[in-house]
């Protein structure tokens, strides 16, 4: 995953509901008769910083097995709100060079609603019968696919098994292993609740857990003034006020909480797959032996976890289509998720590579993702998500902090989010 997640353009089309797995429906951009479906030659693929050095051996090998069809890679930055201006700058300019572009799971409605990618519908179709259900649901909207599920990502209860042998499966059940922490002296549990993008995840895993959700299907409409988003966001709240979430939790972004459980503060922490190889391997963790992963716990069982990852999709803009689409079933080929796996411990999309038995050996977390991203619900699906973000993380910080009751935190997320959705 790219730890933090940046704001984005708003955008002023109404979504409606999405089904997962649908190559049916409208065509927002590309008609079928446009002749750049049928075409080959070179593209570009653009995506954030390689930073553990992924797409440049995938190009390579792409580019070996297909000389007439080279493919260049543009880098952006390893920021993502600079990856998302960029990409909507290009957009705008109608540029013919951005022919693949990696896009965040919470930027595709919006590009798709602009009319700027091109539906995976007809010839452009590809096959989502392998992939995991939530990556196909993050790729769709308006009831079409208009991106490639590329890689994915979802939460985990990342645990003390020397203190807790058996993780605890229910939010309850974790509240009360906290006597424990208090016991061995040290905190309890901890996610990403700094008043930023990331407080947005851990709250809407906390709602979505209790059976609410932040905005209707039809990505306009707020739906916070339930029993439900009240329940989940209450016990956010509670732990905080009674200890069980510790005080300096409210400035904890990924790094903070890691670096904090690494060095043994923590009995539990709410955290992204990429820990796992950190605080295997860091030469400052003192839990390297001592901790264990676990699907995040809900109510009765498994929680919700934000799914998070990247979704590849073609530019309507693109004179070579028929390249970029073979291209992209190249990117969810088994081969290449499985790289993923291995090169850079990214989540795969495809099923199957979870079930791998020589990748669960090295990665012994496989399962327990797998687990995560099936439970997993996206973000708010709305082209206005960065005023949506914006009202869940400031009202929700306020709540935690004490400077609001939960009632009126969510009341004010509600008209903050009608006041977006309604243009104003």
């Amino acid at each position: 995953m790219f730890v933090g997640v940046a704001g984005i353009a708003i955008v002023g089309a109404a979504l409606t509901g999405c089904t997962a797995g649908s190559t049916t429906g409208s065509s927002t951009g590309g008609a079928s008769s446009d002749a750049t479906l049928s075409s080959r030659g070179p593209i570009t693929y653009v995506q954030g910083k390689d930073n553990n050095n992924v797409v440049r051996p995938l190009i390579d090998k792409w580019n070996a097995a297909h000389p007439d069809q080279v493919v260049t890679f543009k880098e952006q930055s390893d920021q993502a709100d600079q990856q998302h201006d960029d990409l909507v700058q290009h957009f705008q300019a109608k540029d013919q060079n951005y022919d693949v572009v990696d896009v965040d799971v919470v930027w595709t409605a919006e590009f798709a609603a602009k009319g700027w990618l091109q539906p995976l519908t007809d010839t452009m179709a590809i096959d989502t019968s392998g992939l995991m259900k939530p990556t196909v649901v993050s790729a769709t909207y308006n009831k079409t696919l208009f991106a490639a599920p590329q890689t994915s990502d979802g939460g985990m209860l990342y645990y003390r098994k020397d203190l807790v042998p058996t993780p605890p499966k229910t939010w309850d059940e974790m509240m009360k292993d906290c006597d424990i922490a208090k016991t061995a002296g040290i905190d309890c549990y901890a996610g990403q609740f700094a008043d930023y993008e990331g407080l947005t995840v851990n709250v809407s895993e906390a709602i979505n857990t209790a059976g609410g959700s932040i905005v209707a299907a039809d990505g306009k409409t707020p739906t916070l003034n339930t029993p439900q988003a009240k329940a989940g966001l209450t016990k956010l709240v509670a732990a905080y006020a009674n200890g069980n979430i510790p005080k300096d939790a409210i400035t904890y972004q990924e790094e903070q909480g890691r670096t904090a459980f690494e060095a043994g503060k923590l009995l539990f922490m709410r955290n992204w797959p990429y820990v796992y190889s950190l605080a295997s391997t860091d030469g400052s963790s003192t839990v390297k032996s001592t901790f264990g992963v676990a699907p995040l716990p809900g109510d009765t069982g498994t929680g919700a976890s934000t799914l998070g990852g990247h979704n590849a999709a073609i530019s309507v803009y693109s004179q070579h289509k028929a390249t970029a689409h073979d291209f992209l079933t190249f990117l969810e080929s088994a081969e290449t998720q499985k790289f993923f796996v291995t090169q850079a411990s990214n989540a795969p999309v495809l099923s199957s590579v979870y079930d791998d038995a020589s990748l669960q050996a090295q990665f012994p977390y496989l399962a327990t993702l797998k687990t995560s991203i099936d439970s997993a619900v996206p973000r708010p699906v709305t082209p206005f998500y960065p005023a949506v973000t914006k009202a869940v993380e400031t009202n929700a910080y306020a709540a935690i902090k004490g400077d609001k009751t939960v009632d009126q935190a969510l009341a004010d997320m509600q008209t903050a989010i009608e006041t977006a959705s309604s243009g104003n």
